[in-house]
């Protein structure tokens, strides 16, 4: 079934939720990887193809390496991985993102404030509700990831994957 695109349907809306992604990316102090991992975080648990694609390959570009990328989903495994404010970061998108099963909670906000400034922890709060509209639309409206099958190997006719 094809899907509207959302961003000729509804052009002021598609601005509006663009004018939010630009100020977190570019008009707050929080470091472009954190945003990225948070971004990342947020896209996995809401299972967002598109963002999931993208903001890997942002990471990617900003140095992260793979191994490191691939433990996002699992990081509290491979928490050495990690500062502890991009830890902190990445328990509060976890915690935001679930609102409706974690409420927010006292300790988690503790938590996250201990490793952010009010106005950081805002800051931090407003991409990972950026990233949660933004997944939220990128699903409804089945926005595709960019990335293109792999080519197929010599594959023998015979084989399961050929058939």
């Amino acid at each position: 079934m094809n899907r509207a695109n959302w961003f000729t349907a509804s052009p002021d809306g598609a601005k509006a939720i663009g004018a939010l992604h630009h100020f977190v990316t570019t008009g707050t102090a929080l470091p472009p990887k954190l945003i990225h991992l948070v971004f990342l975080r947020v896209s996995q648990i809401n299972g967002c193809a598109h963002c999931i694609d993208i903001h890997t390959r942002d990471l990617i570009k900003a140095g992260m390496s793979i191994d490191t990328v691939v433990l996002v989903p699992v990081w509290h495994e491979a928490a050495y991985l990690f500062s502890d404010q991009e830890r902190a970061a990445l328990a509060w998108a976890e915690e935001v993102t679930r609102v409706s099963e974690t409420h927010a909670s006292d300790e988690a906000y503790a938590a996250a404030s201990a490793a952010f400034t009010e106005k950081d922890l805002v800051d931090l709060t407003l991409t990972i509700a950026a990233m949660n509209a933004i997944n939220r639309m990128g699903i409804s409206f089945r926005l595709k990831p960019r990335a293109k099958p792999d080519a197929p190997a010599n594959v023998s006719p015979d084989s399961e994957v050929a058939r």
